[in-house]
């Protein structure tokens, strides 16, 4: 894209919108303060020093801001590009995980040259992009919205990747699907198959939950002796754990499951005000306490104030995208900031609902918060493309102010429409 000459304000060091950059930092303080925190699980009774888990995270919160900083300096159409190639390398490394690597009986990891790295991680991302440049690109004249090509295109790429990630982890594959829905939804694809597509999903959704709820154990378990079933079993025992209380609490046994229950004792003893950052007593008994339940920390130590305001920190987040979205003066960039933050978002609620106690256990990590290498450097690069996208906004706008005053061409409108041959530059959200 080549900018006319006009001389505008010299560009600062940190760039796009301030409200982005300032959710980023303070949900990175609060992570290294409660994973410092609840990481004592992580170093009793072991070898490792109590400062090691922060320290380690501390790095890679580091390395995930420099990576916010590199990436917001991208123009935000080299992001079409990075997504349809990071796409393709993503299926590869999807497949591939099926057969290298299993955590807690789940594939989900590869450990390449000494580095652990998640694939599902780098879909999200790229599946993101590339929906967004389909859906801006390939447009019903009639309509205004997303032709019926681009939602064949979605809908094929979405059931690849959630078909490759759902025997190993179905959470992910669920907001996987959900968001790109949305995205369809925004795009304004055609209505009729998007509700064919939701009461199919509803349909199979609400026959596998009681499936799952009302089958045996026994014939659970022999279910997940199928291809990609295996894990059956563990979906089967989750919901009816959640479920299933006895009449009288005394009955209860606190072992059985031991991260719902320790996480749902957290939240209840936080006495409404909070214990007090570093006083929590759960992090000692809850397994997962800096990864999946770390948002059950934060309101044991920080009260019903601490997870509030955690939660609106996301919303803020999803809000100021909405309106970086409505700057935009093209549609991909304006659906992918959409995309970017409904995928941080709607991951940050299941989190949240796990945590209280509302959903069944997932293994989501709250973004931004919770412990974690793939999953931290893979969101910092979320911020950043939001980031750059918002910066573009604004030197659009500041060069539509200046331009006409220097009666220079506006040449940065080059990209404002994603047809080649449609001069309509409006994006409706």
């Amino acid at each position: 894209m080549t900018l006319p000459n006009i001389k505008l304000n010299k560009e600062s060091f940190l760039q796009g919108d301030t409200v982005v950059w300032m959710i980023l930092l303070a949900l990175c303080m609060i992570s290294i303060v409660e994973v410092y925190s609840a990481s004592s699980r992580m170093t009793y009774g072991t070898s490792v020093h109590f400062w090691r888990p922060v320290v380690e995270h501390t790095s890679f919160i580091i390395i995930g801001l420099f990576i916010t900083w590199v990436v917001h300096k991208m123009p935000c159409t080299s992001f079409k590009f990075l997504s349809v190639l990071g796409l393709m390398l993503s299926i590869i490394l999807l497949i591939v995980v099926l057969f290298m690597g299993r955590v807690n009986g789940a594939a989900r990891w590869l450990h390449i040259a000494g580095i652990t790295i998640q694939p599902s991680e780098f879909a999200k991302i790229t599946l993101v992009g590339t929906v967004a440049m389909l859906l801006a690109t390939f447009r019903d004249k009639k309509t205004g919205g997303a032709s019926m090509l681009a939602f064949k295109w979605v809908a094929g790429l979405t059931a690849v990747i959630c078909l490759l990630i759902v025997g190993e982890n179905f959470s992910t594959a669920g907001i996987i699907f959900i968001v790109m829905l949305m995205m369809t939804w925004i795009a304004q694809s055609p209505k009729k198959w998007l509700w064919i597509i939701v009461a199919g999903i509803t349909l199979v959704g609400t026959t596998g939950f009681c499936t799952m709820k009302f089958v045996p154990q026994e014939t659970a378990e022999q279910i997940s002796q199928y291809p990609g079933l295996h894990r059956f079993s563990t979906w089967s025992k989750r919901i009816k754990k959640g479920s299933e209380l006895p009449a009288d609490p005394k009955d209860y046994n606190i072992h059985d499951n031991v991260q719902v229950t320790h996480a749902r004792i957290a939240v209840g003893t936080c006495n409404i005000v909070g214990k007090g950052p570093g006083q929590s007593v759960q992090r000692d008994f809850l397994p997962h306490a800096v990864s999946d339940f770390i948002y059950a920390i934060i309101i044991e130590e920080g009260g019903i104030e601490g997870g509030v305001l955690v939660m609106f920190m996301y919303l803020l987040l999803l809000y100021r995208a909405m309106k970086i979205a409505e700057r935009c003066k093209n549609r991909f960039p304006a659906y992918l900031v959409m995309g970017l933050s409904l995928m941080l978002v709607v991951q940050a609620m299941v989190n949240m609902a796990v945590s209280v106690g509302a959903m069944p256990v997932t293994g989501q990590p709250l973004p931004l918060v919770s412990k974690g290498g793939t999953s931290t450097f893979i969101t910092c690069a979320y911020i950043g493309m939001i980031l750059s996208v918002s910066h573009t906004a604004k030197q659009l706008e500041q060069y539509a102010t200046v331009a006409p005053q220097k009666n220079e061409p506006m040449e940065a409108e080059i990209e404002a429409s994603d047809e080649p041959d449609s001069n309509d530059t409006s994006m409706e959200l």
